[in-house]
């Protein structure tokens, strides 16, 4: 499948859907908010080493995401799926990929539920303005297209908190949007909170004719005071570090693949040439030789390097008041009954200090995992690198005896 030349289509199918379904009502849900968030989900995919196929589900899903919108806004991601499913199945995609690409539609619908780094990357970018400058105008334009789908009137008071609320259950998926738009997101939400505490202090002061601090303004600072504590801090510390930590694993076994693949290739293709050349021309077979001595302890290194090692599985009560077992970790737990498990994660819940431990030891055996992967994959590619010249420089050396001697 020619991916690039089909999303190039898609994206051609959906400007055409969109501006030929444009409404004066769909103030945000229109071609610029489609648009913006296809920029995000190209900012967003190339921080991450995704392959061809899953690129054009990110962005595949990031232009049908609102196309739906125009005839069903209560359920427009299933009707922007069901259209993008009719699509491509005319355009003769495989149906996994429709499939994927579907399920990346639907996670966007509130509240988000994404699971696969795609569907990560397409809800990420549908909300990225939450944590930009662009945020307060966009909310404006929400809010006036909301009143005019639903008929209704909404008070700026009533839509700030609404919007707080959003804001306050909101998480960014990906390591990459909370590094750079979880601070500013945080601003737009204390901005929130401040203008409608001077609304409430404005109210109570017009009635009574004395400020007082309201219940409400009382709530948000304990809101900004477990904000500006350094409990958030260290949840968004554990969430980035163990991202960064699941990326480069993935960017590891990729690689690893890589090496895998071409050597064996080029040890299929060698085995049948030694035995060949070993017969017309001996001498050929020490060059050919080092060559599949290199292929193949290529392959022996990479396939250390992506080799699972999985522990027993089993944990006892002793581990766990002793606060040494980490139940982050299948490993560690995927032979034990479920009641037996879920008493130890209440334990451990129950527990600030051995919680926090518990993901310190799950970053420490990732960090590890690591450690050993990367190891492996040097030596793999310095075998590969090296090797390669060896044998290089080996042909070209019998080959200059086997002239100087015709």
């Amino acid at each position: 499948m020619n991916y690039p030349v089909l999303l190039e289509q898609v994206a051609a199918y959906v400007r055409d859907y969109l501006q030929g379904h444009s409404s004066p009502a769909l103030l945000y849900h229109n071609l610029l908010h489609t648009e913006s968030v296809v920029a995000a989900a190209v900012q967003i995919a190339g921080h991450y080493p995704l392959n061809e196929r899953d690129h054009f589900i990110v962005m595949t899903s990031a232009w049908f995401h609102d196309v739906g919108y125009p005839e069903d806004p209560h359920n427009h991601e299933s009707a922007g799926a069901e259209r993008a499913g009719v699509f491509l199945a005319k355009a003769g995609l495989d149906g996994d990929t429709i499939a994927a690409v579907k399920q990346c539609i639907m996670a966007t619908k509130m509240p988000q539920s994404a699971q696969t780094l795609p569907e990560q990357i397409v809800c990420d970018a549908d909300l990225f303005n939450l944590g930009t400058g662009e945020f307060i105008e966009r909310g404006k334009r929400l809010r006036k297209e909301y009143e005019t789908l639903h008929n209704i009137s909404i008070s700026k008071e009533d839509w700030r908190k609404k919007t707080v609320r959003l804001l306050e259950n909101h998480r960014y998926y990906t390591g990459y949007c909370q590094n750079i738009l979880e601070k500013k997101k945080q601003e737009n939400l204390e901005n929130l909170r401040r203008k409608i505490a001077e609304t409430a202090t404005s109210t109570e002061s017009e009635t009574t004719g004395v400020i007082t601090p309201s219940a409400e303004q009382e709530g948000n600072k304990e809101k900004k005071k477990k904000y500006d504590g350094p409990e958030r801090t260290i949840e968004t510390m554990f969430r980035i570090t163990s991202t960064n930590s699941q990326r480069l694993s993935d960017q590891a076994d990729t690689k690893a693949n890589i090496l895998i693949t071409v050597n064996s290739i080029t040890l299929s293709v060698l085995l049948t040439l030694f035995f060949q050349k070993a017969i017309d021309y001996s001498s050929m077979s020490i060059p050919l030789g080092l060559l599949l001595m290199v292929n193949l302890s290529t392959i022996v290194f990479a396939i250390l390097a992506t080799r699972p090692k999985v522990p027993d599985g089993i944990f006892s009560r002793k581990d766990l008041d002793a606060h040494t077992v980490n139940l982050l970790f299948f490993g560690n737990f995927y032979r034990m009954k479920f009641q037996e498990y879920s008493a130890g994660m209440f334990q451990i819940m129950e527990d600030k200090k051995y919680l926090h431990t518990t993901l310190l030891r799950d970053i420490y055996h990732q960090g590890v995992v690591l450690g050993r992967k990367y190891r492996m994959l040097k030596i793999a590619y310095n075998v590969f690198m090296y090797g390669l010249i060896l044998s290089v420089l080996a042909f070209f050396i019998v080959a200059a005896i086997n002239k100087s001697q015709m």
